[in-house]
């Protein structure tokens, strides 16, 4: 599977220090027959240099690839759920891929129309939320039909792999990513006899459609995340989530499977 794939591309921030650092590891696998290509692309994986932010990034700029692998290099006073090897021990990425030590996983994917115009991908999730000192208010619709009006700071909308991160530290559900959904979990509502929410996150099957309507009533420019990058969007109307055809397809070992990285991350 791998031994095709042979042209590598790192993504990292152009500092001495890791450049540096990153010698020993660019002559090993040239040693073994791996090439480092300058453009990304020229490759067939991606590799990204950081913690999870910095994989998001790589994915991201590098516009979700189809016809490669991404794999992360955890550097080393940072974890990350999407990185399997570690910067202090780089040569057993090389080995692992030589010996097939590693296996293929897709992760989820939800793409994003904003205002019927532009369309975002998200590895992690999209939210929205107010920029002002109050409260946001929006219609929420499953599949065309009218659910909730939501009023508060705002809604997440989270992958299986992104329900680890923001989802979670507004306790959402941890989801396994080998069920293609995503999940809503709110920004503290506000509950009353006027505005009534779920009060707690709710999980869409992948045929499933959410559209999000921004009541306008001045607080019309919120602050849109897709995974770690903010977007300020004039005259936000609405925002319709779907699961993407699209994956994001990582390389990890064979014995690290997504729950023991949940397990020695956060027990």
């Amino acid at each position: 599977m791998l031994d095709n794939r042979r042209n590598l591309y790192f993504y990292y921030p152009k500092e001495k220090e890791l450049e540096d650092a990153f010698q020993p590891l660019f002559k090993l696998a040239k040693e073994n027959g791996f090439q480092i290509v300058d453009q990304s692309e020229d490759a067939n994986i991606i590799i990204s240099v950081g913690g999870d932010g910095a994989f998001l990034q790589a994915v991201r700029k590098t516009g979700f690839r189809q016809d490669c692998l991404y794999t992360g290099i955890a550097k080393s006073n940072e974890a990350g759920l999407y990185c399997d090897f570690s910067l202090d021990h780089y040569d057993e990425m090389v080995h692992s891929i030589l010996h097939e030590e590693l296996e293929v996983r897709r992760f989820p994917v939800i793409d994003v129309l904003v205002n019927e115009q532009a369309h975002f991908l998200c590895l992690n999730e999209a939210s929205i939320r107010s920029t002002l000192i109050k409260t946001i208010v929006m219609d929420v619709f499953i599949d065309d039909q009218h659910f909730e009006t939501f009023r508060g700071d705002g809604l997440i909308v989270a992958t299986p792999t992104g329900s680890t991160g923001y989802n979670k530290s507004t306790h959402g559900a941890v989801v396994d990513p080998k069920t293609p959904c995503f999940q809503v979990t709110e920004l503290a509502s506000l509950n009353n006899n006027r505005y009534r929410t779920l009060g707690s996150s709710f999980i869409l099957d992948k045929s499933r459609k959410l559209t999000l309507k921004v009541i306008q009533d001045g607080n019309d420019y919120p602050i849109i995340g897709f995974d770690n990058e903010a977007y300020s969007v004039r005259n936000v109307q609405d925002l319709t989530v779907t699961l993407s055809d699209k994956i994001v397809k990582t390389v990890k070992l064979k014995n690290n499977s997504y729950w023991d990285r949940v397990k020695r991350t956060f027990l």
